[in-house]
């Protein structure tokens, strides 16, 4: 059976680059995504679903040396969306994240 392409990661916010990125978290969220654009499925401690935002719809969990890093992303047919990137603070991920997510996502959608 022939290999799939690769999805594309489309970025509608944020980037990851060093800094605000330390050089091992950039490093660890390139390869995550690149994991991701391959098809492959990530579970915890990576990744972790987000229904709150939408179907399809995951963050990514990124420690650095002082603080932890979340990509929101929602898997597509052919394309990883990127809709935020923020560093987490607390246990709970903060409603404007969701809302903000959400509206992105849709204005996407209706592209």
């Amino acid at each position: 059976m022939p290999k799939l392409p690769d999805k594309v990661l489309v970025w509608l916010q944020g980037e990851v680059k060093t800094p605000p990125f330390s050089s091992n978290a950039r490093i660890e969220a390139g390869y995550l995504l690149r994991r991701l654009q391959q098809g492959e499925s990530l579970s915890m401690p990576q990744s972790r679903p987000m229904p709150s935002i939408g179907s399809r719809c995951h963050e990514l969990r990124i420690n650095d040396v002082h603080k932890t890093w979340r990509i929101i992303y929602r898997i597509d047919e052919d394309a990883i969306v990127i809709a935020d990137i923020f560093a987490k603070k607390t246990n709970k991920t903060p409603e404007e994240v969701i809302n903000t997510s959400q509206q992105r996502l849709k204005r996407y959608d209706h592209l």
